[in-house]
């Protein structure tokens, strides 16, 4: 069996660590260090603080050592209801990650795992993600679906 646990705000740099992991793999190449870290930093330790927290971390330590080996991050929040989603309360789980070293081991199963249930906790129905294609299958396997509608983004300065 997996053990995992929920993220602290000590936990706040290794989370920022895994999430440049993420990135680079998603890139294709390392990305650059700089503010966008220190932002993060900020926020998790914030955030994982709050006696009310609506952001959550669960993560898998590395084996015998120290530092983490694999997380997942969700963040809740409220939209208007509808039929499908009466409360409007709406997970979003991003930052799902394990380094190179421990993958294929099921730790990010297990994290996931353990995020979904700290949702189902707090009375969220509807969980939301973008995946990538080495993710995909985690997500499907653990009852995520495609959507009807299409994701767009505006980004600062591009309109």
């Amino acid at each position: 069996m997996i053990e995992t646990r929920r993220a602290v705000a000590g936990d706040a740099a290794e989370l920022v660590r895994l999430r440049a992991v993420m990135l680079s793999a998603m890139a294709g190449q390392p990305v650059e260090p700089g503010p966008w870290q220190q932002e993060a930093l900020a926020l998790l330790q914030t955030r994982l603080g709050e006696p009310e927290p609506v952001m959550a971390a669960y993560v898998v330590d590395v084996p015998g050592g120290a530092g983490l080996a694999a997380c997942a991050v969700g963040t809740i929040d409220v939209r208007l209801g509808g039929p499908a989603n009466p409360s409007g309360r709406t997970g979003y789980v991003y930052n799902v990650v394990t380094d190179v070293a421990y993958r294929r081991r099921g730790y990010s199963r297990a994290c996931m795992e353990a995020l979904l249930g700290w949702f189902a906790e707090r009375g969220v129905t509807t969980v939301d993600l973008r995946a990538t294609g080495d993710g995909e299958p985690l997500y499907r396997s653990l009852g995520f679906a495609p959507v009807s509608y299409t994701a767009l983004r505006l980004a600062a300065g591009r309109r």
